[in-house]
């Protein structure tokens, strides 16, 4: 009879625990309702409709869907975003990395240029896409006067559709400084009992980086991969204000930065396209998804974690 009265009090005392706890997340759990999962189902069902903000949706099935798969404007934008995660994402990740390790020395003032290297990121997307307007600008831009100094050709960055896309990377490697702090944190975590080894055995300074800081911080690279793979996907405020500065239509000229959130934005809130649009939504995360889950897999031969035996 203790026993039970004992049982029937502790599990009185655990529901009591829960109801508690529930009601400390019930502000989160109602955001996640409400702000997330709730405009995630509408979306999906607005995906199989034709909607236009201003008339009831309309049943069309996976029309949406197959008019996407001949949409040729589409497979340019994802055409942009590919060219821009392959050619921007990976370069910058490796030179955050490098800045990183130059950071990570011992060196006076080490603090200072710590400092400098994130300040960029400070900088609102904005007002770091209008300052890099003037720079690139073809005809009284800094970096063109550089280069006519040089004697090297000056392209017309922002015009040219050869180097809108360029250009959007060049300022890329400017705003790395989130990432390269990320990394000299990472750094500091590798043991130095391992390099004084490795000093010992006479290995080069590259097979220390190889052989010891790289799968030290590859956790971290996938991570980095990660994020950076769903953020390029979404890469919308610096193409749209390059195109918007300098007068030109949505996506740049030849729509050459007609990225795919970009392309996405066009189509619902100036085509009105809501149903449309919200079927790109859906095919978006299907892509970042298959991305995700590869890198994923892929990770099991280059990240290693220091309590794996």
């Amino acid at each position: 009879m203790a026993a039970t009265t004992l049982q029937s009090e502790s599990k009185r005392r655990a529901r009591k625990r829960l109801y508690t706890g529930l009601l400390f997340i019930s502000p989160w759990l109602f955001g996640l309702l409400v702000f997330q999962l709730l405009p995630i189902m509408t979306s999906l069902y607005y995906s199989l409709t034709d909607f236009n903000l201003f008339g009831s949706p309309e049943w069309v099935g996976v029309d949406n869907f197959v008019a996407l798969a001949h949409d040729k404007k589409m497979y340019l934008s994802l055409y942009n975003t590919i060219f821009i995660t392959i050619f921007g994402l990976f370069p910058q990740i490796a030179f955050a990395l490098v800045i990183a390790l130059l950071l990570n020395r011992d060196v006076k003032g080490k603090s200072l240029y710590r400092t400098i290297y994130f300040l960029p990121t400070l900088v609102p997307a904005i007002a770091g896409s209008l300052l890099w307007m003037w720079l690139l600008n073809a005809q009284y831009g800094l970096i063109n006067e550089v280069l006519g100094y040089l004697h090297l050709p000056a392209p017309n960055w922002l015009l040219d559709p050869k180097w809108t896309k360029p250009s959007l990377i060049l300022m890329g490697f400017w705003g790395t400084g989130t990432t390269t702090i990320m990394y000299l944190a990472a750094l500091q975590d590798v043991p130095k009992l391992y390099y004084e080894a490795a000093s010992i055995d006479g290995a080069s300074p590259w097979q220390k980086f190889w052989n010891i800081t790289f799968p030290a911080i590859s956790p971290m690279t996938l991570f980095l991969v990660i994020m950076g793979l769903i953020g390029s996907f979404q890469y919308f405020s610096q193409g749209y204000i390059f195109a918007d500065g300098n007068g030109q239509a949505i996506g740049g000229p030849e729509n050459s930065i007609l990225f795919y959130a970009i392309y996405l934005y066009q189509t619902a809130f100036s085509f009105l396209k809501m149903g449309y649009a919200s079927a790109m939504a859906w095919v978006l995360f299907v892509i970042v998804f298959i991305l995700t889950i590869i890198v994923f897999k892929t990770s099991a031969k280059w990240v290693y974690y220091g309590g794996e035996k």
